[in-house]
């Protein structure tokens, strides 16, 4: 089935997951297909680990402001030939700094051709700033401090992303606090390469109101009450947690247990370039595997409009375009 022409809303992509081909030959001419390939889709990973290693080969390419241009324009692109109708693009700042960029600068640059490119485009559209696992309490409240002082802008958020595994959270527990006090939306990854104690610890500390992936929550009845008394938003993202090797197999993953749980969840492509998927090619993998219909799609796109980071006024006319 074809789901090209389902209206879409993405929360959870990684800007330097989603290069397309075109972009880095741009970039550097001197690439091959083959390279392409091998270098920035992950095919052959076979943890998480594996999965940022093909991006950091992306970020390589990202430190100049002609770099971040072309490639925030190129995944708006992909993002209109997919019918995507609001996104949430998250990004590390502090991954751009080695080409002489601050990272005010690198903010700045991308939260202006996001602007044009929404404009362009149609595509509402938010950006979300990550801080990462292995960072220093510096390195997190520098980035928190970067969506404060974005504040008003198209940057409305802050996230917790990379090796869940390999680093603990208590770098970041400050950053989240003072993200908490000063109202900016939180998500963080959790529950994707650790189990559901990963996503209690997230919730006890940080505090977010959605967790990117939280699949494993599945492996805890109690969890499962708790996500949806507090109202806690899954951000899914079904084909990269077969890359990464959480799950062996599209049937053994919980997304249609989880749905059928009345969590409030969303489908998302994490990194639409290593894990080579788009929206439209993750609708039709749910829709053989378990049977969904349109209407199941559209109560997800429904969930994540209302677990969005925008304001109520944009929310309101997402929800409009979604059911006409």
């Amino acid at each position: 089935m074809n789901f090209n022409k389902n209206k879409k809303v993405e929360l959870h992509i990684h800007l330097d997951c989603s290069l397309s081909y075109d972009v880095v030959k741009k970039i550097n001419p001197e690439i091959t297909n083959h390279q392409f390939n091998n270098e920035f889709i992950g095919s052959t990973c076979s943890c998480l680990k594996d999965y940022i290693k093909c991006a950091d080969r992306a970020v390589e390419i990202m430190q100049t402001k002609e770099q971040l241009e072309l490639v925030t324009s190129d995944l708006f692109k992909q993002l209109k030939e997919d019918n995507v109708i609001y996104a949430e693009i998250r990004f590390a700042p502090l991954l751009h700094l080695k080409g002489g960029l601050s990272s005010t600068e690198v903010v700045k640059i991308i939260s202006q051709i996001t602007k044009n490119e929404s404009s362009k485009t149609g595509i509402e559209a938010g950006l979300i700033l990550c801080t990462l696992r292995h960072y220093s309490a510096e390195q997190s409240m520098e980035t928190v401090n970067l969506v404060n002082d974005f504040k008003g802008s198209n940057v409305i958020g802050f996230d917790l992303a990379a090796d869940e595994a390999g680093y603990p959270i208590k770098n970041h527990i400050k950053a989240f606090k003072f993200a908490n006090d000063n109202k900016i939306h939180c998500t963080a990854h959790a529950g994707e390469a650790m189990g559901p104690e990963s996503i209690i610890e997230t919730l006890d500390l940080l505090k977010p109101k959605r967790i990117g992936h939280g699949v494993r929550s599945f492996e805890d009845p109690n969890l499962i009450e708790r996500l949806k008394k507090e109202n806690i938003h899954l951000e899914i993202c079904l084909t990269s947690n077969m890359v990464t090797k959480v799950y062996k197999d599209f049937f053994n993953h919980p997304i249609d247990k989880l749905y059928k749980k009345n969590l409030s969840i969303s489908i998302n492509s994490d990194g639409r370039t290593i894990s080579d998927t788009n929206l439209s090619k993750e609708y039709s993998m749910i829709s053989k595997h378990f049977m969904w219909d349109d209407n199941d799609f559209l109560n997800c796109n429904i969930n994540a409009i209302n677990a969005s980071f925008a304001s109520e006024k944009l929310k309101s006319k997402l929800l409009n375009i979604l059911n006409s």
